[in-house]
């Protein structure tokens, strides 16, 4: 019987790491695979984080409708699906951590260093992404900046370790390989772990297949008015507030006269209707019909600046997202509106009662609820 040579660096650990497929060629296409879906992973991840966060020299634009909610969708479905790839990656090296000596020159250091800081990086974005759309933030630190940072350091540690390995690479998948059909069927497998977890997910932001969607946390069509909720008005802290007859919004700031009026007031003004999706950071979204008060309306009645921007404040003492900002090509959209009606009915307390924004290619988190006042800057 002829045995495979084990390689000189794991003599140290017989009868270990003798499957065929710790090789070059399925690294190599698990890699660039791999390579793929991450650097995809971090371009749409950049248009979450600036249309959440946008700096001052961003101007996302209203249209397309559904811009955010395909990148958002592509995000974290498309990093689901990059899971098995990872798992996979790793179980394919693996072997190489235990090489003895663990460091044999500089260069290899550095090389094993940036592998450290590469494996480390992507298991943390995984792992943190996954916690995050299960809405369980068992850390100590503010999802969004980490991710949005640690994205960077891992996109760096990817381009560098495939620019040190892409000779290599090449070299492996233009020979012609043996065993082609155990590499073939692995492969394979992990493409069909995948696909399934597509499967299974992407009803979150495709009704067609929200039937399907058994891992994700919100589905179209579930929730009260057929749209589901993040943050319902009890955790708010505004039930009595949304509530009170008293209620009145104000238009004030860089206004010529400020404008208050009552929920009363804000339905005898034109109403309009726009279909809009509610698409949010989880990868979720749902489409769904508004009926409400065109903003740019409300703020001509205010003579508000066409070049102004818009802080839209909610009723929320506190958090994260209790305020906006507008942008003058999204408050000018005529699809922008303060919205009193949800699928032709009364906006419901969770869903943002007395009235909410909703505007065109915007993040879930913007679409700020329980408005009572607009100021222009």
């Amino acid at each position: 019987m002829v045995r495979r040579a084990v390689p000189a660096a794991l003599t140290r650990l017989p009868g270990r790491f003798t499957s065929r497929l710790h090789d070059e060629r399925v690294t190599a296409w698990l890699g660039m695979a791999l390579g793929v879906s991450v650097l995809s992973a971090f371009a749409t991840g950049l248009i979450s984080h600036f249309m959440q966060h946008p700096p001052g020299w961003a101007r996302w634009p209203s249209r397309p409708v559904n811009l955010y909610r395909v990148t958002q969708g592509v995000h974290v479905i498309g990093g689901l699906a990059t899971v098995p790839l990872l798992l996979a990656k790793l179980w394919t090296v693996y072997p190489r951590l235990w090489q003895w000596p663990p460091v044999r020159s500089a260069a290899h250091g550095l090389r094993r260093l940036l592998v450290f800081v590469l494996v480390g990086g992507a298991l943390f974005q995984f792992v943190t992404g996954v916690l995050n759309i299960g809405y369980w933030y068992a850390f100590p630190f503010l999802f969004t900046t980490a991710h949005y940072w640690t994205a960077y350091i891992v996109a760096g540690a990817l381009l560098i370790h495939a620019a040190d390995e892409w000779s290599k690479v090449r070299r492996t998948v233009m020979t012609r390989p043996q065993d082609a059909v155990g590499r073939r069927a692995f492969l394979l497998s992990v493409a069909g772990a995948s696909g399934v977890i597509t499967a299974v997910t992407v009803g979150e932001a495709f009704a067609p297949l929200a039937r399907l969607a058994v891992l994700a946390p919100r589905r179209p069509g579930t929730g009260s008015q057929g749209l589901p909720v993040n943050k319902s008005a009890a955790a708010a802290g505004v039930s009595a507030a949304a509530r009170d007859p008293r209620w009145r919004l104000t238009v004030t700031g860089a206004v010529r006269r400020d404008v208050v009026v009552s929920l009363d007031g804000l339905r005898a003004l034109p109403q309009h209707a726009a279909r809009l999706p509610i698409a949010c950071v989880e990868g979720w979204s749902a489409g769904a019909d508004w009926r409400g008060v065109r903003l740019r309306d409300l703020l001509a009645l205010a003579g508000a600046a066409g070049t102004a921007r818009v802080r839209v404040e909610s009723l929320q003492a506190s958090g994260l997202y209790r305020t906006s900002l507008l942008d003058p090509g999204h408050w000018h959209d005529p699809l922008t509106l303060l919205a009193l009606e949800l699928n032709g009915e009364p906006l419901d307390l969770d869903h943002g009662h007395p009235c909410r924004l909703i505007a065109p290619n915007r993040p879930g988190v913007l679409q700020t609820k329980w408005v009572h006042r607009l100021v222009v800057l």
